[in-house]
């Protein structure tokens, strides 16, 4: 697969605040997380402007996005991880498309039985230093294995058992992750020791760690939400540990972590839980209503039902960073990446499988400023992915964004003047459309990117009005469900009757009708 990055891009759609209250426009919000370590006339409508940007996704069908390869080495030789992170977002007046990331290739984990961490180019390694990595393997999986049923049966203090007692910076952070788990419906939540790199610390930090041996370990942690999640959640922490006394402790999860790592959300500070009838909302805002927002996301479960039907899960996890670094993090990002973005749908497991547990990320200071009105109309286009499994599907992203703004338009309903004034305005110019949007055109470089968004909204909008809600929703479908290379040609004739090239010059004709020319 072909690596596929996207850079900025933003634009502006205007959606009505019910409170009638005109809002500034967003800024950027520079601050760092604490356990960092390293490193786009005017309606006379009362209106706010909701930025966008947009990278390509990735799914069966779509081109791998942003890959970056990293690589921890061993005592037994190099052991190679790739991390590959695709994000697509969309917001006109909306949010999100479909983000994952993907981390392969990572050897089989050990055990306390003594399966070896061996990786790629293992019988390089002496057998002395191959039992010192059977060793540590099973030590760090000792202290793992302890710290998950400490969790699972809610024992705080053989939890804090676990750490070491001279790491008191994170000993303070152990005791918000243990509180922060307890919080959360867990269905499963386990911890596996993967991969170990002797060298990764140096020596100043090892001087600093003391005790009779210290290292760095890849650990795998999965969790699962009951009620919300098919699969568990998977991500990979860097954990350090160390042994004093005879006695081996874990002293951080958070040295080390490289380009593309995600972190979880529940290890970035407090959080506050509030669970509405479909949805959980996970906020590390304090100040941030959560309950208002589970209210919120109910609602919009409820208007994609309506569109959508009823045969999806109808469970939404909101996740609330409290500053632009937390969503960087939870989502990982370079900074600065979603300083445009009011909200991003991630798949939160290493494969793109249906069934994957989704997440929807907003960006603290946008989603603020959207005021009420706003945040459903991005909640309602969010959730219209988790509801079509957009993070694992063929469709292109013209059908996939516009029939979720098709979805959050009809819960919310905007003026075509204001929701589509940028394509209305390169059709009054003789600019019309002479295709369907491409991929290309919904990369967040793209300088047709307000059009793009635009038009696929207006083209899922003739769809509807022309065959039904019912066949709109069917196409999508037919092409989601396809195997064929064809599946898009397939449904234009199958479902709606016609071709591409039919539907896209009636859908020309549409366009420049509701312009006005």
């Amino acid at each position: 697969m072909t690596p596929v990055t996207g850079a900025g891009e933003q634009r502006g759609a205007e959606v009505v605040d019910e409170r009638g209250s005109t809002l500034p426009p967003a800024g950027h919000d520079g601050a760092v997380d604490e356990f960092s370590e390293h490193r786009v006339s005017p309606s006379e409508q009362t209106t706010i402007q909701i930025p966008a940007q947009h990278a390509v996704g990735e799914g069966p069908g779509r081109p791998t996005a942003i890959q970056v390869v990293s690589s921890w080495s061993s005592a037994h030789g190099p052991i190679v991880k790739k991390v590959a992170l695709g994000v697509a977002v969309c917001l006109v007046g909306v949010a999100g498309f479909a983000g994952l990331r993907k981390i392969a290739d990572a050897p089989a984990a050990p055990d306390a039985r003594g399966n070896s961490t061996q990786g790629p180019g293992a019988d390089k390694s002496t057998p002395d230093e191959a039992a010192e990595g059977v060793r540590r393997a099973a030590a760090g999986q000792a202290v793992l294995q302890k710290m998950a049923d400490a969790i699972d049966e809610k024992r705080k203090a053989s939890f804090l058992d676990t750490i070491d007692p001279k790491a008191t910076a994170f000993d303070a952070q152990a005791r918000t992750i243990y509180s922060n788990l307890g919080k959360l419906p867990l269905a499963t939540f386990q911890l596996r020791y993967v991969s170990d790199d002797v060298g990764a610390l140096p020596p100043d930090r090892q001087s600093e760690l003391g005790g009779t041996e210290s290292w760095l370990a890849q650990v795998e942690v999965s969790w699962q939400l009951s009620g919300f999640d098919a699969k568990p959640a998977r991500e990979t922490l860097p954990v350090t540990f160390v042994t004093r006394d005879g006695t081996t402790y874990a002293a951080s999860f958070s040295e080390r972590f490289v380009a593309g790592q995600r972190r979880p959300i529940w290890a970035l500070g407090g959080i506050e839980v509030a669970k509405g009838e479909h949805s959980l909302v996970i906020s590390l805002d304090s100040q941030a209503d959560a309950d208002d927002y589970a209210t919120v996301t109910d609602r919009a479960v409820s208007s994609v039902t309506k569109v959508w039907g009823k045969n999806w899960k109808q469970k939404a996890v909101i996740y609330l960073p409290a500053k632009q670094s937390d969503m960087e993090y939870v989502l990982g990002a370079q900074p600065g990446t979603y300083t445009q973005i009011a909200a991003v749908t991630m798949a939160e497991l290493d494969t793109p499988l249906t069934g994957a547990p989704t997440r929807i990320v907003a960006n603290p200071k946008l989603f603020e400023e959207l005021g009420r009105q706003g945040r459903r109309i991005v909640l309602t286009h969010e959730t219209t992915h988790v509801a079509s499994t957009a993070t694992a599907s063929p469709v292109p992203l013209w059908l996939a964004e516009g029939f979720a703004d098709y979805v959050a338009f009809t819960a919310v309903s905007v003026q075509d003047e204001s929701a589509a004034k940028e394509l209305f305005k390169a059709v009054r110019a003789g600019k019309t459309p002479k295709t369907l949007p491409t991929p290309e055109a919904f990369a967040a470089s793209s300088a047709d990117l307000p059009q793009a968004y635009e038009s696929a909204w207006l083209a899922c909008r003739l769809i509807s009005e022309r065959e039904g809600q019912s066949k709109l929703v069917q196409f999508y479908r037919a092409v989601h469900v396809s195997k064929s290379r064809t599946g898009l040609a397939d449904a234009f004739k199958t479902v709606l009757g016609t071709t591409e090239q039919e539907f896209t010059a009636d859908w020309q004709r549409y366009l420049k009708r509701l312009a006005g020319v």
